[in-house]
Parts: C-alpha cells; structure tokens; sequence
C-alpha cells in the first residue's frame, strides 16, 4: 500500500473519532513510520517474533504536573507491521487503524495495558452482540 493511501486511512480514522476525545488531546502528533526502531523495541522488549501496531510516547494526561515547551507526545502507526498483520486486505487494515488509534490514544489519557484490554472486551462483545 502506498504512503498516501495509508495516510488517507489514518485520517479517516480520525474523522470518524469522537469528537470528545480528539477535542482533549493534548500536544500530540499523529506519525506514520514503516516500523518501531531498534531503540522502540528494546525499550519495550521486544523481539523479531513480536509484531507493535502502534506505540505511545509521551506523558500522559494523568501524569502530567507543569507541562510547558515540552517535545509533543508522539502516537506512531507501523504501516508495514499493520500490512502484515492485516494480510494486506484493506479492509483489515482500516479496522486495525482505527482501533491501534484508539488503543494508543487510551494510552495519552493514562489508561494501561490490563484497562485497555478490559475495555476492548467489552466493546467488543457490545459489538458482537449488536451486530
């Protein structure tokens, strides 16, 4: 998949965000990058074997004193992690989007690993059982 077409993804993502949540974001970029560095990797222990949609670096919301002339926090998408991830159907790569998006955003707002993946369940199950 093209830069471009990746990027048109993500933004449609954003637009179909909730307004509540982009509204209180706070000093973040948004990036796209093929995959984590080596550095990302080690700081989160990472091996080849493991596969890291996206990543969250910064500060959250919940940590936050004084927070003035500080770097912006970052989200990365790993586009070629995605692309494999999602067998290169776009379709699956729209839905893994939306929700790394979601996933990471969680994570600027001072939600852990354990909280996200208690939400995911229940949200998921909503969804199975409304659909």
């Amino acid at each position: 998949m093209t830069k471009e077409r990746f990027q048109t993804i993500v933004d449609e993502a954003l637009k179909n965000f909730p307004v509540y949540f982009l509204e209180k974001l706070k000093n973040v970029a948004i990036v796209i990058e093929d995959e984590p560095s080596d550095f990302q990797k080690r700081q989160l222990g990472y091996t080849d074997g493991n596969c890291l949609l996206g990543l969250y670096e910064g500060i959250p919301q919940t940590k936050r004193g004084i927070y003035n002339k500080a770097m912006p926090d970052k989200i990365s998408l790993f586009q070629k992690n995605i692309e494999i991830f999602s067998e290169g159907k776009e379709e699956k790569i729209i839905k893994i989007v939306y929700d790394t998006i979601w996933h990471e955003i969680a994570h600027h707002f001072g939600l852990g690993e354990e909280e996200i993946r208690e939400i995911s369940k229940k949200k998921s199950q909503f969804n199975k059982d409304k659909f």
